[in-house]
């Protein structure tokens, strides 16, 4: 009886599971607005009387997609982690986005587009949600400009994530994934620039300066 009661657990857990990626999925495809509850128990290949088990409304849906998107940015930077020194975790973050710039050219920045959707309902609901969601990013960028030592970090945490939220945005309006590669480079030059050794301008000023 527990092994079957286990095993029943786990199923409900996993099925759940597929719901919010394909709620993530969708909503980033399509928009809130315009994603069914029908739309994402396809998606997922569960039946539409099922989802009311797990997700009462669509609300609860894209609350679900949200939730989703911060897994994946939590895998993310777990990952990113791995990689050394905070410089290499930052360049490794734009090298992440710039993997996802075909998706990008189509539909935008899953968390940003679905911002900037959510912003336009009453304010206290989804759309903080998802501001929390890239307050979350954010906060991890400024840790690493922190832990390189440079001055204004939370500015700069601004900077890039809002140079990603830019070069999504234009991308998209563009139907361009080249954008992302180009903004990608130029990104990373920065970010190399930025500890002041690792940049040839800063360099060739100070000898000149000598």
């Amino acid at each position: 009886m527990t092994d079957s009661k286990g095993s029943r657990a786990k199923t409900a857990t996993a099925k759940r599971q597929r719901l919010m990626i394909a709620a993530a999925r969708v909503v980033h495809q399509q928009g809130a607005e315009r994603t069914t509850i029908a739309d994402i128990a396809r998606a997922a290949d569960v039946p539409v009387g099922n989802v009311y088990y797990y997700f009462k409304t669509k609300d609860e849906l894209v609350s679900a997609a949200l939730s989703e998107h911060v897994r994946q940015l939590g895998m993310l930077t777990e990952h990113l982690e791995s990689l050394g020194g905070p410089l290499e975790r930052l360049k490794g973050l734009v090298e992440a986005w710039v993997s996802q710039r075909e998706l990008a050219a189509r539909y935008g920045c899953p968390t940003g587009t679905l911002a900037v959707e959510l912003d336009k309902r009453d304010e206290g609901g989804l759309d903080v949600e998802a501001g929390k969601a890239i307050r979350l990013l954010l906060d991890w960028v400024e840790r690493q400009f922190r832990d390189l030592g440079l001055p204004d970090p939370d500015g700069l945490a601004l900077t890039l994530v809002g140079a990603y939220q830019g070069m999504s945005l234009l991308a998209n309006a563009l139907r361009e994934p080249d954008v992302m590669t180009r903004q990608g480079a130029r990104l990373v030059a920065w970010l190399d620039c930025l500890p002041g050794d690792g940049c040839p301008e800063r360099s060739g000023d100070r000898s000149q300066a000598h």
